[in-house]
């Protein structure tokens, strides 16, 4: 099966890194630049060649997947792929501009699928000539087991069916989510975040407070400050403006810290400072305690 992901970003990679390490399928990584998609690629091979450092992995399996993956563009690879996954930026009109696009390029029997963490998948896939289903994978996408499967008001069952199915091939577990704004796990863990924001803006505690509160009083593996950085802050506001749009419930307000972080710049692990400040050595030091 050839499948196509779209955005080579680091949900895009993890998500083309699951099927290209699962036999039988193989994928187009693509993105509105060549560099780009070729850039998703680079990083792709350097995170396997720090495997093959440890021992982890050899050179050869190394090689064997990452000829599973060939960058570029969409117009270019997607007319015959069987699957078509966008990981594109959390916005509407960015997701529904590049699935109107791929309609006119792929294959009438080809599946759209959406990586989405809180949009309306019945929205997004209003006016195209086939149906579209969510496809929520989580970070790091080729490790963590939970794929959230969403359909639409449009969505047949075969297409959730088919999903279900190549979910478990790529060795995830699929948990079918009725549509509604963040669907499960983002509408729990999102506003926990975004609660922990408020904390430290409300100067309850610092940084490292929060997060070893967390950790040590409900064994969280990672803080919610420290899980926000990972995530992206500007994905978390992003979720949470969605949230509180969809339902106009005061609860989902984003904290004014979180907004103004974004603003400035400083989105987490990604941008290199969020709440923690993420240093050359991959240490960390919380942006409070500078």
């Amino acid at each position: 099966m050839k499948v196509g992901v779209i955005g080579a970003g680091t949900m895009g990679q993890g998500i083309a890194k699951a099927f290209a390490q699962t036999e039988g399928y193989e994928v187009a990584l693509c993105d509105i630049k060549q560099e780009w998609a070729e850039g998703g690629k680079d990083k792709i091979a350097k995170g396997y060649g720090r495997l093959v450092e440890k021992g982890k992995m050899t050179q050869e399996a190394v090689d064997a997947i990452l000829a599973k993956i060939t960058p570029g563009l969409k117009e270019d690879l997607c007319a015959d792929c069987d699957l078509i996954v966008e990981a594109a930026f959390e916005n509407m009109e960015v997701k529904k501009t590049t699935f109107s696009e791929l309609d006119k390029i792929a294959k009438p029997e080809c599946i759209f699928a959406s990586n989405t963490s809180s949009l309306s998948i019945t929205e997004i896939g209003n006016g195209l000539t086939r149906p579209m289903i969510g496809m929520h994978f989580f970070n790091p996408a080729d490790r963590m087991k939970l794929i959230e499967v969403i359909a639409g008001v449009n969505t047949p069952a075969e297409t959730v069916e088919a999903i279900n199915n190549i979910s478990k091939e790529i060795g995830k577990t699929p948990v079918q989510v009725n549509e509604a704004a963040g669907f499960v796990v983002n509408r729990i863990l999102i506003p926990m975040i975004n609660e922990a924001a408020f904390i430290k803006m409300e100067g309850v505690s610092d940084v490292a407070g929060i997060d070893a509160a967390m950790k040590l009083g409900a064994n969280h593996p990672m803080g919610p400050l420290e899980l926000g950085d990972f995530i992206g802050l500007d994905i978390c506001l992003a979720i949470m403006d969605v949230l509180y749009n969809e339902t106009g419930d005061s609860k989902y307000r984003a904290c004014p810290l979180i907004r103004k972080m974004v603003r400035g710049g400083n989105l987490g692990v990604k941008s290199g400072k969020g709440f923690y400040v993420y240093n050359a050595d991959r240490t960390k030091t919380p942006v409070d305690a500078e």
